[in-house]
């Protein structure tokens, strides 16, 4: 097995909005924002290459949007999904796997691509992985995530039968990638552990964005279930810690890995590191 950081561009979100409770004069020592209170934000895939399969997950917002979209969320750097796979020696037509941890904006859009006046899958050969539960609620959102659940980044993976739905407790890759469900951020997100050279990474999705979301009290307002989200948070922590994982984190701009040390104040950063580097 090798894993690959997958970079597919950068974006901005609300500093406030990415911190909830909160206050700036804490959360931007770790996470310092611009005049317009936006911190900049990473999108940070995972490719796995084990064997015949090359599974990607999670997918970056994607390009099909409108200008004004975007400009929304402020996207920078040159860096793109298809410019980091063909770094790595790669492109979307080798990808077998779409593993999707959540279907919001920016973990899903650029699963799904524009041809024309048609929208279908951004990679062809590949078997799209969700789950019933979060499947179902992305169809049906609440009005609070709904802007987050776009129809265009979703049902055009179910009209190809490309798509598979797993069930909590399925192991759809074999026993090195163990699938974990969390209910916080929204319902039914997916967390990959994958065994790797003797550690196990997490990649963390959005239980902890950032570096600057491992305090439990620092939950994004965007997390549905925020309580929720602090319980899970402490329980992952623990496990991490006492297992010696690496998180892998998907939207900090600046830190790619992370062990874990135990303090006075919590858990904190130990080591800060690449993924090439394990």
């Amino acid at each position: 097995m090798k894993l690959y950081s997958i970079e597919t561009g950068n974006f901005k979100l609300d500093g406030g909005a990415m911190f909830g409770v909160v206050p700036k004069s804490i959360w931007q020592k770790a996470n310092p924002a611009d005049e317009n209170n936006l911190c900049p934000l990473a999108m940070r895939s995972l490719l796995i290459e084990d064997g015949d399969r090359l599974i990607l997950v999670d997918t970056g917002i994607g390009n099909k949007q409108s200008e004004k979209f975007f400009s929304h969320y402020h996207l920078h750097g040159s860096t793109s999904i298809e410019s980091s796979l063909a770094a790595n020696g790669f492109s979307k037509d080798d990808i077998t796997d779409v593993f999707l941890t959540h279907l919001h904006l920016d973990h899903v859009g650029g699963a799904v691509e524009k041809h024309g006046d048609k929208l279908l899958p951004a990679f062809k050969n590949a078997t799209f992985w969700s789950n019933q539960k979060h499947w179902d609620w992305a169809l049906n959102p609440n009005d609070r995530e709904k802007a987050s659940f776009l129809k265009e980044n979703i049902l055009p993976l179910h009209e190809s039968g490309q798509l598979r739905l797993i069930q909590e407790g399925d192991m759809p890759f074999g026993n090195d990638f163990e699938v974990r469900f969390t209910y916080g951020h929204t319902e039914a997100m997916m967390l990959p552990i994958i065994n790797y050279r003797s550690r196990k990474i997490l990649f963390a999705a959005d239980l902890f964005p950032t570096l600057g979301h491992l305090p439990v009290p620092y939950v994004a307002s965007y997390d549905v279930f925020p309580l929720t989200a602090m319980e899970e948070k402490k329980k992952f922590l623990q496990e991490a810690f006492d297992k010696n994982f690496i998180l892998l984190l998907e939207h900090d701009a600046v830190n790619e890995c992370i062990s874990l040390k135990e303090t006075e104040k919590g858990f904190r950063a130990e080591d800060i590191f690449k993924l090439a580097d394990i």
